[in-house]
């Protein structure tokens, strides 16, 4: 995967996961992530880097 296709990838991903807690997904953050990473084929360094933009680098049991 290009840097360029990784970077579109994780954009789509923001942009899904986003759209999902607009809408009210009750699931938690981490599923979310976890099910964007299989949808567009994201590496688990490109999951953990979604769960920091999601959270602002907190651990998701923090406040």
């Amino acid at each position: 995967m290009t840097a360029k296709h990784q970077s579109e990838s994780i954009q789509q991903a923001i942009k899904w996961i986003s759209s999902r807690r607009e809408d009210a997904d009750k699931r938690p953050l981490a599923r979310l992530i976890e099910e964007a990473g299989q949808h567009f084929d994201l590496s688990p360094l490109d999951q953990e880097f979604l769960f920091g933009f999601f959270t602002g680098g907190r651990k998701e049991s923090e406040p």
